[in-house]
């Protein structure tokens, strides 16, 4: 995928905060990637793209540089913010559709995604956040071990793992049933990246109206617990400087981005503006410019300003206008 320019372009202001009730308004396309072929068709999608030809707007996460922020935003800590954000990024690979799967979404008549074909293995990838790490050791109490398949099939198991959550779009794992068949590939930086595979996730939360959901996960890889809790940290202490610097001004700039797995292959930054928050008592969604593609979905939305530290926004979908749309969150 090449290089983009800034992508901030303007669009029409569609909706208001007096339609926002009705969520049938931002219900549109999914943007999970399909492949009947596996992981080895993926790439085939890039080329056939008809959303986004040739993936102009998207910038490969390791050639992202400062320059890419719009001309009066180019910020140290807001670049930095960025590339933390990618390194939390991952992907999410479903191999089975459950069941439960509803015939609509919820208090619409809008179809949900996969009904009709529930019971089927096709691999479908989306993108997710590590939002959360926590080290355990069994100093304490003796009975818990680590839970990664490793370990719940050796005689020794290990007594330090690390457990992290990830969020995503309810609409790209969407209960138990597919939270075992889900894999998240980390640190896919390129395509000759190493492949660093976790494949024990469970259920943490989930919430079919506001399109979210967070994996509980688990490692006993030292190397990578470490490294998640160090990234998470820095993170976190990074994203206040944003969020001091840049609360103010907020309404003006409506700065956005988004890093994601556009059709389930290496990382992708894309940069835009928000273009409408929609108000649902204590919750929201947003509308944006930013650049999506199938396998976007489940990725986190950032709005430079505001601070959402545990219900993110996730992307959600895409909507005829052009613009596209966050699942519900909480914001300051």
């Amino acid at each position: 995928m090449s290089q983009m320019t800034s992508g901030m372009s303007s669009h029409k202001n569609i909706f208001s905060t007096e339609q926002s009730n009705d969520l049938s308004l931002l219900i549109g396309d999914h943007e999970t990637q399909e492949s009947e072929g596996g992981e080895a068709d993926l790439h085939k999608y890039i080329v056939g793209c008809k959303k986004n030809p040739g993936h102009k707007q998207f910038i490969p996460v390791d050639k992202f540089t400062l320059k890419h922020l719009p001309e009066g935003l180019q910020d140290n800590d807001l670049y930095e913010c960025i590339k933390l954000s990618a390194d939390l990024t991952v992907r999410v690979a479903v191999e089975m559709i459950s069941p439960n799967r509803p015939k609509f979404w919820p208090k619409t008549i809008q179809p949900y995604p996969f009904y009709n074909v529930s019971n089927t293995k096709p691999l479908r990838t989306g993108s997710g956040r590590v939002c959360y790490v926590k080290k355990y050791q069994n100093e304490v109490r003796q009975d818990l071990k680590c839970w990664c398949r490793k370990c719940l099939h050796s005689d020794s198991p290990s007594n330090e793992w690390w457990e992290f959550y990830v969020t995503t779009a309810t609409h790209v794992v969407f209960d138990d049933i597919e939270a075992r068949h889900t894999t998240l590939r980390l640190f896919y930086d390129r395509n000759d990246s190493p492949v660093l595979i976790v494949d024990k996730v469970s259920v943490d939360y989930v919430n079919i109206e506001y399109d979210s959901f967070r994996l509980k996960c688990v490692t006993c890889d030292k190397t990578l617990g470490n490294k998640l809790m160090d990234i998470r940290k820095h993170y976190q202490n990074v994203l206040k400087k944003v969020f001091e610097k840049d609360f103010f001004s907020r309404p003006k700039q409506k700065l956005n981005f988004i890093v994601s797995h556009p059709h389930g292959c290496s990382k992708q930054v894309s940069i835009g503006q928000w273009t409408n928050k929609l108000e649902m008592g204590y919750t929201c969604k947003f509308t944006y410019t930013t650049c999506t593609c199938p396998g976007s979905s489940g990725a986190r939305v950032h709005c430079v300003g505001y601070n959402d530290w545990w219900y993110d926004h996730v992307h959600s979908g895409s909507i005829k206008s052009g613009l596209n749309y966050s699942g519900v969150g909480y914001v300051s």
